[in-house]
């Protein structure tokens, strides 16, 4: 990480011509710099309308000057911002001057790193402010705001508390054997147990449901040339994303479009027809083709329903990777719309009949819940530290009724709550903040 002493500037607009343009200055130098290139200190916290000038005096714009002095700002450091117009010079002049009176050019995530250094933040609602940037429904910036306002962290260490009540009682047993009441077959002890472990599981169960909500998921479709692939893409996506001919082999590269299921973005991804005899163009979709299946959280098998040789999967995919089996042009048979068996829809591209069905068996392989205002969004890490505190507590448990091993319940409680430490940043390394802050852009 690098110095915290260091005053740091970037743009906090991305690069490219707008109507307004924002820098922002923080560190001790800020209040100095501000002087420099306003001519005075505006009043904190007040919008002001100032002359903004370089080392030299030279006039570069004019706009509406902010100043936040220490700790009562975003970072917890005095910040100074300039809000110009939005263009790309004048913004690259606007650093250039603060660096040339004594700032230096932020890193990616450096102001949200400070505001997490100084607890203005702690690292759950850092996150929470790139999830919010990349949101790719309004369900899942609505889930961000929920984190950056606490809500993931709040629930984390409502379960940390519980753990730490739950070890106070088993040490005080531990501490005291001499007294005549067994504490460690006290029934509050094993109702703590019991609900500690309620708790875990539905912790982990909204966790899992924030992370859908903040990655998406990945649908890639296949199948033979001219079973409906694109038609079925351009239906789901509202839009004529890809071409649609009776001609085979018309879709040759990988096509993607972003689509809304209650709240979840799926990607979608449209790819060549697989048949063994393609030419030289459409042998490297295929092959493309292949590799998405390869990343896919999910395929699309797509057959056409009208084909007397339409097969079966004959394609092979990954053992782990769910399958939808579509039987699409069902309006030219006759067949019903809905849910078949072995997980098989009927549906119909042209008509629309039966997508219905299929948005929600999507949703379904996602498990993925729309849960409104309970939702906060989460990452791997988060449920990867939630499955070893449970892993922990699960084994401090088994010890204690199997053994009545106060001690090894006492120590893995302590790993337990180690472990949920490392979600809020209570316990973290400079390690896991640089990866983590390396993610947010300049700015931020």
């Amino acid at each position: 990480m690098a110095s915290r002493a260091d005053t740091i500037v970037a743009s906090a607009t991305p690069p490219g011509i707008g109507g307004i343009g924002v820098v922002r200055v923080s560190g001790d130098e800020a209040e100095r710099i501000a002087r420099a290139m306003l001519g005075s200190l505006p009043e904190p916290r007040t919008a002001t309308y100032r002359s903004f000038a370089d080392a030299r005096g030279q006039k570069i714009d004019a706009g509406i000057a902010l100043f936040f002095p220490r700790p009562t700002s975003f970072t917890g450091e005095s910040v100074l911002e300039l809000h110009g117009h939005g263009g790309p010079i004048v913004m690259s002049l606007l650093v250039d001057a603060a660096i040339a009176l004594g700032a230096r050019q932020a890193a990616p995530g450096e102001f949200s790193e400070r505001a997490f250094l100084n607890d203005k933040l702690d690292l759950v609602q850092a996150e929470a402010i790139v999830d919010l940037i990349g949101s790719g429904t309004a369900q899942a910036a609505r889930a961000a705001v929920r984190s950056l306002s606490g809500a993931f962290s709040k629930a984390v260490n409502g379960l940390a508390e519980k753990l730490t009540q739950l070890r106070m009682h088993v040490e005080a047993a531990i501490d005291f054997p001499e007294e005549e009441i067994d504490f460690l077959s006290d029934e509050k002890l094993l109702l703590r147990l019991q609900d500690c472990a309620s708790t875990f599981d539905a912790l982990i169960d909204a966790t899992r449901q924030g992370r859908v909500l903040r990655d998406g998921y990945r649908v890639v479709i296949v199948g033979k040339p001219n079973a409906g692939k694109s038609s079925l893409m351009n239906l789901l996506s509202g839009q004529e994303a890809a071409i649609v001919t009776e001609v085979a082999g018309t879709t040759r590269d990988i096509l993607r479009e972003q689509i809304d299921i209650e709240g979840l973005a799926v990607e979608l991804v449209d790819t060549a027809g697989l048949r063994d005899d393609p030419d030289r163009i459409e042998a490297e979709g295929i092959r493309r083709a292949r590799i998405a299946v390869e990343s896919a959280d999910a395929v699309l098998w797509i057959q056409d329903a009208s084909d007397p040789d339409r097969g079966g999967i004959v394609e092979e995919l990954p053992e782990t990777t769910p399958v939808i089996v579509v039987r699409n042009k069902i309006d030219l048979t006759n067949e019903a719309a809905g849910a078949g068996s072995e997980n098989t829809i009927r549906l119909s591209a042209k008509t629309g009949d039966g997508v219905d069905v299929l948005r929600e068996a999507i949703r379904g392989l996602a498990g993925y819940e729309n849960r409104g205002e309970g939702a906060f969004t989460a990452r791997r890490r988060h449920l990867d530290a939630l499955a070893r505190a449970k892993a922990h507590f699960l084994s401090g448990r088994q010890a204690l009724l199997e053994a009545r091993a106060g001690e090894l319940l006492a120590e893995e409680l302590r790993l337990c709550q180690q472990a949920l430490g490392e979600i809020t940043g209570a316990i973290t390394s400079d390690e896991l903040l640089g990866k983590i802050f390396s993610e947010f852009c300049i700015g931020k």
